[in-house]
């Protein structure tokens, strides 16, 4: 786990300075060490030292975080024998051990243990389809001297960073957003459309943009290959994709039993480290069973979980964590952030997560994060992308009743409606309809409805003129085309709507403590074998989530945990911390900042803000992501009109 950056000049330059901006706004990303490649017409300068009297065409930065090999074997920029290729890497490569096998089968030599030393050479003997052979979590680059290329590549899930912009020098690429704009020149702008579903739906980190304009990031599970003669002849290639059309004909008990395999397969993969690894843990489902398989595969290791407890006991999971902290022999540390803490950090957490977050429920995790920092943990297990993968979250049962209304399943409609509508959070049988509805109204009628239901796509506050005149038409993420609605959904939320900003969430705040975050249940296998199951084994008929998941967990995670039918996770009392930090948030929806955002309408927010407080109006994130725009806007110092 690393910070990598690097530039391709359009002509040569001294790249001394701007190398040492870029290590120094990457060093929480690897504290342990760091090094840089210059290479000029007629020279390679690989070293500890950023030259400042060599012309280079190509320079790369890397910050180490040492995690797997600790020895200066895994120092980099790390480059092959023939000095062919050298490669800068953030992340870890988990099945490292076998593909260094079958690479010594093939005649590869090494000379150390590290991950790194293994990617190089699968890239050297297969090229970019070494990049289907990974299970892991990576963003790398790859100089290849001989053609005189840049390699970029991003895993398959987008787990790690990688941002790219256009520079007045040429090129420029880094972990992290914040590393680029230091670089002179850069001039940071919003940019409209993701400005829109960011505000209207807290949707960020989708495909190539972000919130900056003119800055971009390699999407998840694409590799880009750039010449260094022409950096701007850029071309982007996607190496996998989630099998969609794959449906198996497992019986339930047999798919539970094959998740099963597969999830402690992971859990196995995700352990090898050569430095502590503990767990995060929210008491619900998934964590817990990440908790529980550790046990199952280390029966005397030092497992140290990390927990944050709510205080609105409506929110607190404390006895969740404490059943499954007992049953594992788990060591709980817990954190209770309140919220004159959060404002206090508020600066700094924004400034870490370089783009807005759609909740304060971030904010616990960082604290978690600080937390297992305090104990001396290095790397963390966590749950990311169990909710997206196995239907964790309540609209997903409104899809699932949306595939039985389209395949015109009547009866077990129904009969489906009947009874999930009984879960809580679903607003009865009218909410789960109307939820479901938003999956099966043409784009073209959702407007119309939406308003009738108080979710507008143009609600009063935000500018709609503001942002048509900017190209952007209000639309929804949710209504889909095919018979599989629920399936269509998952896919929607693992690689668009939900995921991706998760996993930007947990890089930062985890990155920002120098912790390795790792999440066990993305690997290609275990996503391609879920959405190949049934819908009916994902969503059961009485509309309980994650079914397939909780019957291959029956005998390591306790079976009161298992059989929860709430879903909380982070969450934070969202509207009573913002009540008690009242006066803060009516400075802000007050500030000259806000007044300078056309596409925002102040007044109407400010209005929507005291309809709430007054209890007159609905309590949504709407009110947090104005204020994080806001404040995100004044941090970065972005243009906003």
């Amino acid at each position: 786990m690393c910070g990598i950056a690097g530039l391709i000049f359009e002509s040569p330059a001294v790249p001394g300075p701007w190398l040492r901006s870029l290590s120094q706004n990457l060093e929480h990303r690897g504290p342990d060490d760091f090094g840089f490649l210059v290479q000029g017409e007629n020279n390679l300068h690989v070293t500890r030292q950023a030259p400042d009297d060599v012309l280079a065409d190509v320079a790369l930065v890397h910050r180490r975080l040492s995690i797997i090999d600790l020895s200066p074997g895994g120092w980099q920029p790390m480059g092959t024998a023939d000095n062919r290729y050298y490669v800068i890497f953030n992340g870890e490569i988990y099945n490292y051990i076998e593909l260094r096998a079958e690479l010594v089968a093939l005649g590869h030599q090494f000379r150390s243990q590290s991950d790194t030393e293994v990617l190089l050479a699968a890239h050297a003997e297969w090229g970019p389809q070494s990049l289907t052979r990974l299970v892991g979590m990576f963003a790398l680059a790859i100089l290849d001297r001989r053609t005189q290329t840049l390699f970029l590549a991003r895993d398959q899930f987008g787990i790690k960073p990688l941002y790219y912009a256009s520079w007045r020098h040429g090129f420029v690429f880094a972990s992290e957003i914040s590393a680029i704009l230091e670089l002179p020149g850069i001039t940071p702008s919003v940019n409209p459309p993701r400005l829109y579903d960011y505000l209207r739906f807290g949707i960020t980190d989708h495909r190539e943009d972000t919130l900056f304009a003119g800055i971009r990031q390699v999407p998840a599970a694409h590799y880009m290959e750039i010449p260094i003669r022409r950096p701007s002849a850029t071309q982007t290639t996607r190496y996998w994709q989630i099998d969609l059309n794959q449906q198996t004909d497992l019986s339930f008990d047999s798919a539970a039993s094959r998740m099963r395999e597969h999830f402690v397969e992971s859990v196995r993969l995700h352990l090898r480290s050569d430095v502590p690894v503990g767990a995060a843990l929210s008491g619900g489902i998934d964590s817990s069973a990440i908790v529980a398989v550790m046990r199952q595969l280390e029966p005397t290791l030092d497992i140290h979980a990390f927990s944050y407890v709510a205080e609105d006991p409506s929110l607190s999971e404390e006895r969740w964590i404490d059943l499954v902290g007992s049953a594992t022999r788990a060591t709980v540390h817990k954190i209770r952030p309140k919220p004159v803490e959060m404002v206090a950090d508020l600066e700094q957490l924004i400034r870490m997560q370089g783009e807005c977050f759609g909740s304060t429920s971030i904010y616990a995790q960082r604290r978690v994060f600080g937390r297992a920092k305090e104990a001396g943990i290095k790397v963390m297990l966590d749950g990311q992308g169990a909710d997206e993968m196995l239907g964790g979250y309540s609209y997903y049962v409104a899809a699932r009743l949306a595939s039985l209304l389209r395949g015109q399943h009547w009866t077990e409609a129904v009969q489906f409606l009947r009874r999930a509508s009984r879960l809580p959070g679903l607003g009865g049988a009218v909410g789960l309809w109307l939820r479901a509805m938003d999956f099966l109204v043409p784009s073209k009628f959702q407007a119309p409805l939406r308003r009738w239901v108080n979710k507008d796509l143009a609600p009063s506050w935000l500018d709609v003129k503001w942002f048509r005149q900017h190209g952007v038409e209000p639309r929804s993420f949710s209504y889909t085309t095919g018979p599989d609605v629920l399936r269509q959904s998952l896919y929607r939320t693992l690689t668009e709507v939900s995921l991706p900003g998760l996993l930007r969430y947990e890089d930062r705040n985890s990155m920002s403590y120098s912790i390795e975050s790792r999440v066990p249940f993305l690997t290609p296998a275990l996503v391609n074998f879920t959405v190949s199951l049934p819908e009916r084994y994902i969503i059961a008929a009485d509309g309980t989530t994650k079914a397939v998941f909780r019957k291959a967990m029956r005998g390591l995670v306790p079976d009161p945990v298992l059989d929860r039918k709430d879903k909380i996770g982070f969450a934070t009392p969202e509207r009573e911390w913002l009540s008690t930090l009242r006066p803060w948030v009516d400075r802000v929806l007050k500030s000259e900042q806000l007044l300078a955002i056309s596409a925002i309408d102040a007044g109407a927010i400010q209005r929507e803000w005291h309809e709430i407080l007054n209890g007159r109006s609905t309590f949504d994130f709407r009110i947090w992501r104005c204020v994080n725009f806001v404040l995100w806007s004044q941090s970065f110092g972005v243009r906003t009109n």
